[in-house]
């Protein structure tokens, strides 16, 4: 199934969950991460099935004054 993580297209097998692409993208903690526009707890991120066409954005904190 396609979907895209950061606006890059990647390539999952049917039934990836949002665990699955974020292993692919491998980023470094600290992160949160979205489906859809839609955050999804850390807690949660192996039972959340993805679908074809998915947008899945993984974000960094920022800190700064």
């Amino acid at each position: 199934m396609n979907i895209l993580v950061n606006d890059t297209p990647y390539e999952l097998p049917e039934g990836a969950t949002l665990a699955d692409a974020i292993a692919a993208l491998a980023p470094v903690p600290p992160y949160a991460a979205a489906v859809n526009r839609s955050f999804v707890p850390r807690s949660a991120y192996a039972a959340h099935a993805l679908q074809p066409g998915d947008r899945v954005e993984v974000i960094r904190p920022v800190t700064g004054g």
